[in-house]
């Protein structure tokens, strides 16, 4: 089946008879796609057709034209076609995508002609492109092509007149049928709420050099700063009533994560605040069970939290801000909004966020339509999805004195003033796992772009997937009782162990929890570990190989260094990074193959060297340690343990050394051949040796048996030719030393 050329999401639809046309077509200027081409913008569908002509139903439908072909999809639109094959010889209809609502001007478009090859013998035609708008900002894309024929003749190189005419008329139509004011019949009409979605505008400012997925455009986007070399980030923070469980923790290590990245390996500097949500109606509820106050309650959590994330290895954000620290800031937030028309007061004392009169604007990060019809309304909101900026407070309740009386604000006013206070109206980027997508982080654009009096607030939105329990659709969470806290979690797995887990996927996809995915987790880092300690000691001399192939080894690490980069700069992909670090060490190990005799062959150390300081570079950018410069784990308990463990395996050496020594002159004697008497002192030479073996036998068996011992602890000692190494797998982390026999 023959697929659509030049980026198209989708194959091509059967051709079918001409249909019905029962209006002429409309003409008149109209505004699509956010670009504007004379008295009418090119259009831009969900399908994969081209040629399209107001007619059909009876209601502007657009129909395609046999011959023509769609070169696109809506930029930053990855939902499936609308397309509606009617029969092998049926047209299908599509779905035109309007662009924002009127605000400033845009740039005038440029109408751009490029030859467009036929998809079917004996047809032809140009293509028309749009330039210059926010929509097509980065490069001409082709949007229609115009099929060789009496009806739509192509002069020249340009678009024929016919072409011109259907777009004016295809545009207008579209707009007349789906504009302003049609509501609930331009819905029955096909008209979902995703085809007013505002198209994103790309940020002015410098290219970052990393392409991330923007849940604003739903596409990957260049990732583009205001401030070159300094990202602005705000992330929601948690509600501090309990404490954090492994969900959380999930959504923290995985931004933490990008921040790192985008730190270490592309010289951003990150400038980050979190809101922390310390006044809800569960800290209330929860401190009414605890018979404490809420505040009290609240700073309890925090701190726990605090120290969840610390365990975790997640990188403190520049600042923290409490809600309970901003109540006046945020009074004077609502009081903004409410003087532009878009919230109203009650006569209960609650304050509401008007989403209807916001109109076609509320929508931007889901499918939500704010004229379809509401289910019934017990509260004294107007419209069902009409949501609180100020809640009037309840008896006995904490609350604070406002101009509509004693409460306190509604969740997510929050984050909205918290950010605004201190980065403005400007922010690059918004963080928080996919459930906060809506109502949070919806809500808090619609309020923002009204205090703000701006067309975008927050350029990039980034969301986590869920963390699910093996055997389950739903995600870990507190109300479903699936959850498991973070600090028991760290009982039984490291927080190396569990950011491995996360890097082993893409921070946006959803990620199965369960003992076998951690085990995975914890043997490849136990093959990191290995490779390190094997390839220290070959760099040592300890470990005798065969001669290494180092032109290989040069080459490969210089590909997992662009490997590992483009990954990074396509949206964070830690999983593909990962994937060619293990690539590299697998190499690395295929030439560290001992041998028991050494040839004197040169050592390849440099090479070895190198590979060791990138991999151990590049963990210790994403929040974690290998090697032997991490000789305690923290704490003086485990470096005296460490020490402790440094004279054992000493000791034990020399006891081996001992027991496997045989004396001088039985290693020296060799019988001349031919010689007389020989037989007798060579006998005896023998005999004496194994008697001496029979007699350190046991102090062997003590060496085995230790080692042994030691290793159901998690102490693994190795034993080499000339060395004993060891190494302490204490909740995943690998602690090696090397001791010298002597």
């Amino acid at each position: 089946m023959p697929r659509s050329p030049a980026g198209g999401n989708g194959p091509l639809p059967l051709p079918g008879p001409r249909a019905a046309r029962s209006r002429p077509p409309v003409t008149g200027p109209a505004r699509l796609g956010s670009a504007r081409l004379g008295a009418a913008a090119p259009l831009r569908y969900t399908g994969t057709v081209a040629t399209a002509r107001p007619g059909g139903n009876g209601a502007g439908a657009l129909t395609p034209k046999l011959g023509t072909r769609y070169l696109g999809p809506a930029r930053g639109a990855p939902d499936s076609p609308r397309c509606r094959p009617e029969g092998r010889r049926g047209w299908a209809e599509l779905t035109p995508r309007p662009g924002p609502a009127p605000g400033p001007p845009l740039p005038a478009a440029r109408a751009v002609a490029t030859p467009a090859r036929p998809l079917f013998p004996g047809t032809g035609g140009a293509a028309v492109a749009a330039t210059g708008s926010a929509g097509c900002a980065r490069s001409p894309r082709p949007l229609l092509a115009e099929r060789r024929s009496r009806r739509f003749p192509a002069r020249g190189r340009g678009p024929g007149p016919g072409a011109m005419a259907v777009l004016r008329g295809a545009a207008a139509a579209a707009a007349q049928w789906c504009g302003p004011g049609r509501g609930k019949a331009a819905a029955r009409r096909g008209c979902s709420s995703a085809a007013w979605r505002r198209q994103w505008v790309p940020p002015a400012g410098r290219d970052s050099g990393i392409v991330a997925y923007n849940s604003r455009s739903r596409s990957k986007e260049p990732l583009v700063l205001a401030t070159e070399g300094v990202a602005t980030w705000y992330s929601c923070g948690p509600t501090v009533y309990d404490r954090a469980h492994l969900g959380h923790a999930c959504s923290y290590v995985r931004f933490d994560i990008i921040r790192r990245i985008m730190t270490s390996f592309f010289g951003i500097e990150v400038i980050m605040v979190m809101g922390i949500t310390d006044i809800d109606d569960k800290i209330i509820r929860r401190a009414h069970e605890m018979n404490t106050s809420p505040l009290a309650l609240a700073r309890i959590y925090e701190e726990d939290f605090k120290q969840d994330m610390a365990a975790l290895k997640v990188l403190p954000p520049t600042v923290y801000m409490r809600v309970t620290d901003n109540i006046p800031q945020i009074i004077s937030f609502i009081k903004r909004i409410i003087a532009t028309g878009q919230a109203y007061a009650t006569s209960q004392g609650n304050v509401y966020f008007d989403v209807k009169s916001w109109g076609k604007r509320y929508g931007v990060l889901t499918t939500i339509y704010p004229d379809t019809e509401d289910g019934a309304v017990d509260t004294d909101k107007r419209h069902g999805k009409d949501f609180a900026l100020w809640k009037a407070a309840k008896p006995q309740e904490l609350s604070w004195a406002s101009p509509w009386g004693k409460g306190r604000p509604g969740w997510h006013i929050e984050c909205s003033t918290i950010s605004s206070a201190v980065f403005g109206k400007q922010l690059d980027i918004h963080t928080g796992g996919i459930d906060l997508a809506f109502p949070h982080h919806e809500n808090e654009i619609a309020q923002c772009e009204v205090y703000h009096q701006c067309e975008q607030w927050g350029n990039y939105f980034l969301h986590s997937g869920h963390l699910h329990v093996k055997g389950s659709q739903e995600k870990m969470s507190k109300s479903l009782k699936n959850y498991i806290t973070i600090k028991d979690f760290l009982q039984k797995f490291s927080s190396d162990q569990f950011r491995m887990f996360c890097l082993r996927s893409r921070y946006s996809s959803g990620v199965e929890f369960s003992d076998e995915s951690m085990d995975d987790a914890k043997h490849l880092l136990q093959a990191i570990s290995s490779f390190i300690r094997d390839a220290n000691a070959y760099i040592k001399g300890q470990l005798v190989c065969d001669p290494v192939r180092e032109d290989v080894l040069w080459e490969r690490l210089a590909n997992t260094k662009v490997t590992v980069k483009a990954a990074f700069a396509d949206d964070f992909d830690t999983s593909r990074a990962v994937a060619a670090i293990m690539d590299l060490i697998h190499h690395g190990n295929r030439q560290l193959k001992a041998v028991t005799k050494d040839a004197g062959s040169p050592r390849s150390s440099v090479v070895y060297g190198s590979i060791i300081s990138y991999i151990e570079g590049f963990f210790n950018a994403l929040g974690m340690s290998f090697g032997e410069r991490q000789v305690a784990l923290g704490g003086g308990d485990s470096a005296v343990l460490s020490n402790v463990i440094d004279e054992l395996v000493r000791f034990r050496a020399k006891v081996r050394h001992y027991a496997l020594a045989l004396p001088e002159e039985a290693a020296e004697a060799v019988p001349t051949e031919g010689a007389v008497g020989a037989k007798g002192p060579q006998q005896e030479q023998k005999e004496k040796r194994q008697q001496l073996m029979r007699e350190r036998k046991p102090l062997l068996e003590a060496c085995d048996s230790l080692r042994g011992d030691l290793a159901a602890f998690g102490i693994h000692i190795k034993d080499r030719a000339a060395v004993s190494t060891w190494e302490m797998v204490e909740g995943g982390q690998a602690e090696q030393q090397t001791e010298k026999k002597s």
